[in-house]
């Protein structure tokens, strides 16, 4: 299974996402991308096999993933304060790999009837999806 990790800013959601699946799945190939060399050296850093940057390496590895994982800004154009480039999020939407979409409420993006829980909480329920998804594939 290839879960592609997306992260912007500081890469602070990705690094927390990376460690709980290398801790639960330590033997799933974990792909981390940043739209920016921060965010990516802070998924490295967590555990991430292997870590790339920009616009072309989250088209590219859209195309390639089982599961995709990062903050609801990446299937919206110009979220995270403008990082998330249109080309990034059409990717991410168009992609058939399974989409986990944290809902994290920042950046003008409001998820209405969504309570408003911790990242940690938030990172628990994606490992949790995870383990779902990965029975089904070994299915």
């Amino acid at each position: 299974m290839r879960i592609l990790v997306i992260d912007a800013q500081g890469g602070g959601i990705g690094k927390q996402i990376v460690t709980a699946i290398k801790r639960d799945f330590p033997r799933t190939n974990v792909i981390a991308v940043g739209t920016n060399s921060i965010a990516t050296t802070a998924m490295l850093k967590a555990g991430a096999d292997h870590a790339v940057t920009g616009e072309n390496a989250v088209v590219v590895g859209c195309r390639k993933a089982d599961v995709i994982i990062g903050p609801i800004g990446i299937v919206i154009a110009d979220a995270m304060f403008g990082e998330v480039t249109p080309a990034m999020a059409m990717a991410v939407g168009q992609s058939n790999a399974k989409r986990l979409l944290i809902p994290v409420n920042h950046c003008d993006n409001i998820i209405v009837g969504v309570s408003d829980l911790s990242i940690g909480r938030l990172i628990d329920g994606v490992v949790k999806e995870l383990e779902t998804i990965y029975h089904d594939i070994q299915k």
